[in-house]
């Protein structure tokens, strides 16, 4: 058995057809459960979680009556009464996908330190995949706990979008991913950083110095504070051609956080006259 709580809770078969759960009830005792698999969670934090400090008369039979229904549901084995009171989703945490999201996102940070920017990519696009939804979204007593994981979700994107831009050849396609989120969150000075660098490696300088100045001025109108030293060095790279297409280089290639690629028209530009002052040269002769 597989169960979802990144979003709407369900539970499928190995085959991949979904357990029909029933009322809110239901799917809210779900999703208490499977974010502690194999754990014991007491009825006292189940009646909580489910009915979000309103409990009935009798909420230990109420939660008995519940977890009999899910039994129903999922197969007799699939949750356990523990000692001492208390029952226990019967999951590894990997048939969670809030858990096994957890896991691919740690390893592809993991991977990303390391220098291998592809595995990094490859393992947070298969952990965000697992979103359909707002995090806990059956459980009431979700605020909190959902907090933290749409928190871990952002770090998850950003690690990846970082990976992508290290690819090299990949900025344009972080662009719209990058401006959605910088929109969404203005004040996060390592995302406005990202879309920067995919600005600049996109031979987009110009936009990434207006789009600079627009983050100062947000930091300064809401803040009253300037960009941190990240954003500050990265301003001074982009107020700088880089050396090798200064000197008639091509800036295609190269990996991102080789310098500013805008100046390709400079760069031809200087090919072109120096072209033609030889032609001139031979011409005199």
């Amino acid at each position: 058995m597989h169960y979802r709580v990144l979003g709407p809770t369900r539970a499928l078969h190995d085959d991949g057809t979904p357990v029909a759960l029933g009322g809110p009830r239901l799917r809210a005792l779900l999703t208490a459960l499977a974010l502690r698999p194999g754990r014991a969670v007491p009825v006292g934090a189940l009646v909580d979680e489910v009915w979000d400090g309103e409990p009935p008369a009798d909420a230990v039979g109420a939660v008995q009556a519940l977890v009999g229904r899910l039994r129903r549901a999922l197969g007799r084995a699939a949750v356990a009464s523990a000692e001492g009171g208390g029952y226990r989703l019967c999951a590894e945490r990997d048939a969670v996908d809030l858990h096994r999201f957890d896991r691919l996102a740690g390893e592809g940070a993991r991977a990303l330190a390391d220098g291998d920017a592809a595995k990094a990519t490859a393992l947070l696009d298969e952990a965000l995949a697992l979103w359909r939804g707002p995090a806990l979204a059956d459980l009431p007593r979700r605020l909190v706990e959902a907090a933290r994981w749409e928190t871990r979700r952002l770090d998850a994107r950003r690690t990846r979008l970082t990976a992508l831009l290290a690819l090299g050849g990949r900025a344009e396609e972080a662009l719209a991913e990058l401006a959605e989120l910088c929109a969404a969150h203005p004040l996060d000075e390592r995302l406005q950083e990202l879309r920067l660098r995919a600005l600049r490696d996109a031979g987009r300088t110009a936009q990434a110095l207006a789009a600079y100045e627009e983050v100062r001025r947000t930091l300064a109108d809401r803040l009253g504070a300037d960009p941190g030293p990240g954003l500050r060095a990265l301003h001074e790279e982009l107020l700088r051609p880089h050396p090798y297409v200064a000197l008639g280089g091509s800036a295609a290639g190269q990996a991102p956080g080789a310098g500013p690629v805008g100046d390709r028209g400079r760069t031809a530009a200087t090919s072109g006259a120096g072209a033609a002052g030889a032609a001139g040269a031979s011409g005199a002769g």
